[in-house]
């Protein structure tokens, strides 16, 4: 793919993803938008906030956020989190909190997820149960009823990275509050 095409779905991938994480659309997204993520997440899962898995989770995004936050003035724009976004940003702060999240959801901690599982966390996220569910079905290649923690990640990474992945049927839709 030319140069220039892969720069403009990449920024598309990156816009949506933004929108997702900001919240209230005001062009920020804000230090508490971002860690709400956490709490949704667990919440949505029964987990409480003084578990392990949890309090893991928040670390994982403190440092995703101070790592986005280029001016360190409490809030990403779009401009910070374009710049910051990539392979390099996704392996070294977004794997990790991305993976915190899974493993909230995985609670036998089998390193996959079930249909329910997945669809419950990435509504969580803010994502539609139809993109959740087309997602969870573009990555359950074996038809076994699970999500691998490895391919869920690498499926989100090639989103950002490229704009191509099984899992852009989840971010093509979300809902907003």
């Amino acid at each position: 793919m030319p140069e220039q095409a892969t720069a403009t779905v990449t920024d598309t991938a990156k816009r949506r993803i933004f929108a997702m994480l900001d919240r209230d659309g005001d062009g920020a997204i804000t230090h508490t938008e971002y860690l709400a993520r956490v709490d949704r997440a667990a919440a949505a899962m029964g987990r409480g906030a003084d578990e392990p898995v949890v309090h893991t989770a928040r670390a994982a995004h403190e440092e995703v956020f101070a790592d986005m936050d280029a001016d360190h003035d409490g809030r990403v724009t779009f401009e910070e989190y374009r710049t910051w976004a990539g392979h390099d940003a996704f392996e070294r702060s977004c794997r990790p909190a991305l993976g915190s999240l899974f493993d909230v959801a995985d609670h036998d901690l089998d390193g996959r997820l079930t249909r329910e599982e997945f669809t419950r966390l990435r509504m969580a996220s803010h994502n539609t149960e139809a993109g959740a569910g087309q997602a969870f079905d573009d990555l359950d290649t074996d038809g076994d009823g699970l999500v691998d923690r490895d391919d869920y990640l690498a499926a989100i990474h090639d989103y950002v990275t490229t704009g191509s992945s099984p899992m852009a049927a989840a971010y093509r839709t979300f809902s907003h509050p």
